[in-house]
């Protein structure tokens, strides 16, 4: 094949693999990516039960798992978890995050958008982190509710990483000067720059380009044929753990952003 038409056919979604594969040596670094603390954990634990209940052996699909986070924060609560990533080298650290915490977790290649899974066959879907990278949203919808078991559930936690507010930005600008005088603890490396400069090409181009807000996620998922949708927009006492391993400035500046979990349902006729 020609270097021509390698290029044509790399496209978006070529491109999110690849970033998110590069990312993987440095994923678990970052607050918010990994759990530093048990005070952290047990906030997640919450805002699990909240929307899905315990896991009782219950069936859970983790959609672009990562390194296996949320995959093992299901398993704590007992749901028996199969974690969908399509980045090679995130599955590789999943794997082996479980193997050394003794986790049975079935983590496997597969397209958060095409997941090749059976219909009606996991009481939960769970995700984080994945929607707003969606390049058709719809589809992937779709595609979650066909897998969930007639009155399953599906759980989304997520945000607006393009919309800032002036408090936002006003923290953002005080942490950048408290960093370059020396002053307050620098922020955890996520990339070089050319992965940051690919970082904003991809989200400039994906579906949700000008912002995942909750009601345009909700309205989108009622529209796909979810019902008993609830937004959550109470993540503050995650937010508060997760402060601790950030400057104050970043803190604030985080604790500011559209950040939000949405719970919807499958129809159980």
């Amino acid at each position: 094949m020609s270097d021509v038409a390698e290029q044509r056919n790399y496209n978006l979604r070529d491109e999110i693999k690849a970033y998110w594969s590069e990312r993987a040596a440095t994923f678990d670094l970052s607050p918010g990516h990994e759990i530093f603390s048990e005070e952290e954990r047990a906030a997640w634990h919450r805002l699990i039960r909240r929307h899905l209940g315990e896991g009782a052996g219950r069936t859970a699909l983790d959609l672009a798992s990562g390194t296996g986070v949320v995959s093992q924060l299901l398993d704590d609560l007992g749901f028996r978890v199969t974690g969908l990533d399509w980045a090679e080298p995130m599955l590789e650290r999943a794997r082996n995050k479980a193997r050394e915490r003794r986790r049975k977790i079935s983590f496997r290649l597969g397209d958060a958008e095409n997941t090749m899974e059976p219909d009606d066959h996991y009481d939960a879907v769970v995700n984080r982190h994945l929607v707003w990278t969606l390049v058709d949203p719809a589809a992937a919808f779709a595609e979650w509710l066909r897998v969930l078991k007639p009155g399953g559930m599906l759980l989304i936690v997520d945000g607006d990483f393009v919309n800032t507010n002036a408090l936002e930005r006003l923290f953002s600008k005080l942490g950048a000067w408290g960093q370059r005088a020396g002053l307050l603890k620098a922020d955890t490396p996520s990339g070089s720059r050319e992965m940051m400069e690919t970082h904003r090409s991809i989200l400039s181009r994906v579906h949700f380009s000008r912002g995942a807000r909750a009601e345009d996620v909700a309205d989108l998922l009622r529209k796909t044929g979810f019902v008993d949708i609830q937004i959550d927009t109470d993540l503050n006492e995650i937010h508060r753990t997760q402060a601790k391993n950030w400057n104050v400035f970043k803190a604030l500046a985080r604790k500011s952003q559209h950040r939000y979990a949405i719970r919807a349902s499958k129809p159980s006729n």
